[in-house]
């Protein structure tokens, strides 16, 4: 145990003499309030602390222990359903023992050490055993069933095995090591959050994360195990695409990282949450989700924390073989902690005061998603999917959190606030946002949807491009300037635009659309636009194919119910023919 002696105290950050013998990221005590920090920088025998609570009435010659271990998480039942600080604390743990505020130098443990678990073996005394087989398992939700697994550097034989209900520091298998050791496996084990868990492969990703979002689904697709992010201006829609991707992802697990944000934010999601029924399986959102919780309003140094709290939370369930999401809100905000931290260490600035090493600590915590082949004999793969959101100032997205995000992630999301102002959600724009996954899965939509889901979103973009030039045209000449088939293409880019695109996160049948019922819409709007094209060439009027009457009840089949939308657009098509056929006989007629 190494102690010291504060000698400096500058906001978050407090230096202690006398520390020679510490390492870095070693979590310390500080004061006699014992408030957590964490040793940043070592300048011979004194270490700066970013301290993660308040730390008001700390002063000069006050005592500073370092424990000798890693900032760390605590993995194992009991993770589900859980709300937690930056530091892992249980935020309901501590209202209900302390109140609604935090009171400093609470410690309480993350995980209940009185909860029973039932455990079921999988593994057999006897068996051969190396790191990240399952030994057992754990129904933790009705959807989550937790794998007890070897844990890391463990290779040996099982000399016992038990079967019951336990607390998750309750022994529940030993392993006897090739050197002759023992080791004691218990439901719960611990993992510095600074150092990604392993695995044996990582593979390019393959299959897409289905998220109900048309714009993204359709348009700019992010694949299980990749990266994307969502900058936008205030006032933009950068959280509700977020809680939109959390609730409805195709995923087994969610991890939000509310990082920053406010905090009325993140009681959003709490009320709504346990709510909502997922669509695969009908429970509670809650029984497959885990929330971090560090506000704008908690201690700034924990934000670092709390990032790395959520990705090795995160990828705890994947080394289990499940696809999990991790949605970070917002990036921006653990920036400007890293600004705060790296200003009063007094590190030679960056761009706009940003630290030297932001993209670094950007790609430290984007590179940790991925499809991976985990540890174990039975060669499971498991996915993480990290999505960040980014809050540039005035929206500038050539500042340097953003551009750094851009040139780690693979799917480009942007905010447009001319849109959020037209109440076009979620405000993408199609015209800025990209998709690198694309292409790769463009097999994937062939063979599970259609054959024609890359053809059909191809042509949408086209017409929503075109459409594009032609408003400089309409802008300085009018639209009567435009012929009569560039007149049709405004048309349906309009309606591609908002029966398509625009999506209502509050109303039952359109804030989750499935993809068989995405790829119905969109050809049924380029079915209008095709059939319509070819009226015109047989003498309809463009002016009345605008005013159809079919048009409005494209415009209202986004929001048919899941198990009638086939019908429906199929009697659209039906109407769609019936009445372009009528004003092909009027124009003949004329």
């Amino acid at each position: 145990m190494v102690q010291g002696k504060i000698v400096k105290v500058s906001g978050p950050l407090v230096v202690a003499s006398g520390m020679r013998n510490a390492n870095m990221y070693d979590v310390v005590h500080v004061g006699k309030d014992q408030l957590v920090g964490e040793i940043i920088e070592m300048r011979g025998d004194r270490a700066s602390i970013q301290v993660y609570e308040e730390t008001a009435g700390i002063g000069y010659g006050d005592e500073v222990v370092s424990t000798g271990e890693p900032l760390s998480v605590e993995l194992g039942p009991g993770l589900i359903t859980n709300m937690y600080d930056g530091i892992q604390r249980p935020l309901q743990v501590m209202y209900e023992k302390y109140g609604t505020n935090i009171t400093r130098g609470i410690s309480e443990p993350s995980l209940s050490r009185t909860d029973k678990w039932k455990f079921s073996p999988k593994a057999s005394v006897g068996d051969k055993v190396e790191p990240g087989d399952i030994l057992g398992v754990v129904q933790e939700t009705e959807l989550v069933e937790q794998k007890i697994m070897v844990p890391n550097g463990v290779y040996g034989e099982v000399t016992s095995i038990s079967e019951g209900e336990f607390t998750v520091t309750d022994v529940v298998a030993s392993i006897k090591k090739e050197d002759g050791t023992t080791v004691e496996v218990q439901l719960m084990q611990k993992w510095p959050v600074r150092k990604a868990r392993p695995y044996k492969a990582k593979v390019a990703p393959h299959e897409p994360l289905i998220t109900g979002q048309r714009v993204i689904d359709a348009m700019f697709p992010i694949a299980k195990g990749g990266t994307a992010c969502v900058p936008g201006p205030f006032g933009s829609g950068k959280t509700v695409v977020q809680h939109q991707l959390a609730k409805w992802s195709d995923v087994d697990i969610v991890v939000y990282i509310g990082c920053g944000e406010r905090g009325n934010e993140m009681t959003d999601v709490l009320r709504e949450f346990p709510e909502l029924k997922d669509p695969k399986s009908g429970y509670s959102l809650m029984k497959r989700t885990v929330l971090i919780a560090n506000t704008s309003d908690m201690p700034v140094a924990a934000r670092e924390a709390s990032i790395y709290t959520g990705i090795t939370i995160a990828e705890y369930f994947r080394d289990m073989g499940y696809s999990v999401a991790v949605i970070a809100d917002s990036s921006s905000r653990w920036a400007e902690a890293l600004r705060e931290m790296s200003g009063r260490l007094e590190e030679m600035p960056g761009e706009e005061g940003y630290p030297a090493y932001l993209t670094s600590r950007l790609a430290q915590f984007y590179e940790r998603a991925g499809d991976v082949i985990c540890n174990g004999k039975d060669g499971r793969r498991g996915t993480l999917s990290a999505v960040g959101a980014v809050s540039p100032q005035g929206g500038d997205i050539s500042e340097p959190v953003s551009q750094a995000t851009l040139r780690i992630v693979k799917v480009f999301w942007g905010l447009d606030s001319s849109l959020a102002y037209r109440r076009h959600f979620p405000a993408i724009n199609w015209l800025t946002s990209y998709s690198l996954y694309k292409d790769r899965l463009s097999l994937w939509f062939e063979e599970n949807v259609s054959r024609d889901w890359n053809s059909v979103t191809g042509e949408a973009m086209r017409l929503l491009s075109v459409e594009n030039e032609l408003d400089e045209i309409v802008k300085l000449v009018g639209v009567d300037a435009l012929s009569p088939n560039e007149r049709l293409t405004l048309e349906a880019a309009r309606s591609i635009r908002e029966d398509f695109l625009q999506q209502n996160a509050f109303e039952e049948g359109d804030m989750y659309t499935p993809l068989d019922k995405q790829f119905g819409l969109l050809k049924l709007i380029l079915s209008f636009y095709t059939k319509s094209l070819d009226a015109i060439k047989k003498g309809a009027d463009i002016e009345k194919i605008a005013d159809l009457p079919v048009r409005e009840r494209i415009g209202r089949a986004k929001a048919a119910l899941d198990d009638v939308y086939k019908k429906e657009y199929s009697e659209i098509e039906s109407q769609l023919d019936e009445e372009l056929s009528d004003l092909v006989k009027e124009g003949g007629d004329n």
